[in-house]
Parts: C-alpha cells; sequence; structure tokens
C-alpha cells in the first residue's frame, strides 16, 4: 500500500474527525444524521493515520510531495 496522501491532508482528515466526535458526543449533533457522520469521522481518521486513501488511489490523485 503506497502512500498517496500528503502531510496537510492528513492533518486536515484528523482535524475533521476530531471535530466530528467532539460534536457527537457533546449532543450538538445527533440521530441518524450524527451516526453517519460519526461513520465518516471514523474513515477520515483512518486514512489520516495510514497515509491511504482508497478514492485517491482509484481515481488517480496523489497529494503526497514527490521524493527528490
Amino acid at each position: 500500500m503506497k502512500k498517496n496522501m500528503g502531510r496537510t491532508d492528513q492533518t486536515v482528515r484528523i482535524l475533521i474527525a476530531v471535530i466530528i466526535s467532539v460534536l457527537f458526543y457533546n449532543d450538538v449533533i445527533s440521530g441518524t444524521l450524527g451516526i453517519v457522520l460519526l461513520v465518516l469521522a471514523g474513515v477520515f481518521l483512518i486514512t489520516g493515520a495510514l497515509s491511504f486513501c482508497p478514492l485517491y488511489a482509484l481515481i488517480g490523485i496523489n497529494t503526497c510531495p514527490k521524493d527528490k
């Protein structure tokens, strides 16, 4: 599994995941929408931690800086 996400992309995904999680656990978002967003936050957290996005691989996007 080759990395296809740069540092900025990782940081943004993890930050979004943390914000969604905090909003869910403080009951700002709830119900079906809250659960869907919480699952999305989990996906963002996993892809951010692994530096690999399967969707990026499918459509050929690579935000990693090129090696010198």
